[in-house]
């Protein structure tokens, strides 16, 4: 992973729903622009929007795919999520265990 285009990362999005969840979650991979998703149900979001503090229920995708394939990513929540402004932010993977990492990295290709 000496490229930076190559380098993995761990993609946080939310969700209004379990359906918004799967679906989002199942087009990444059928595309390969992520090599896993997973679904967290559960999460409770505090935020400000429109001056107002809102607090939802959401489910939380944790996306592993690479830096490169980010823009496909955006794209693909501009088609199927429903928020003005979906949440998408990308941590760098700093260390993983070498197979897992060559997989995530063969499977985003």
């Amino acid at each position: 992973m000496t490229d930076t285009t190559d380098d993995a990362v761990v993609v946080y999005v939310t969700t209004p729903d379990n359906e918004t969840a799967r679906a989002i979650a199942a087009a990444l991979i059928e595309h390969h622009e992520a090599a896993c998703v997973n679904i967290v149900s559960g999460v409770e979001s505090v935020y400000r929007w429109q001056g107002q503090v809102e607090t939802d229920a959401e489910w939380l995708l944790v996306i592993k795919t690479r830096r490169a394939r980010l823009d496909a990513i955006d794209a693909r929540l501009a088609e199927l999520h429903p928020d003005d402004v979906p949440e998408r932010i990308a941590l760098p993977i700093v260390d993983g265990a070498p197979a897992y990492m060559n997989w995530l990295l063969d499977q985003t290709r």
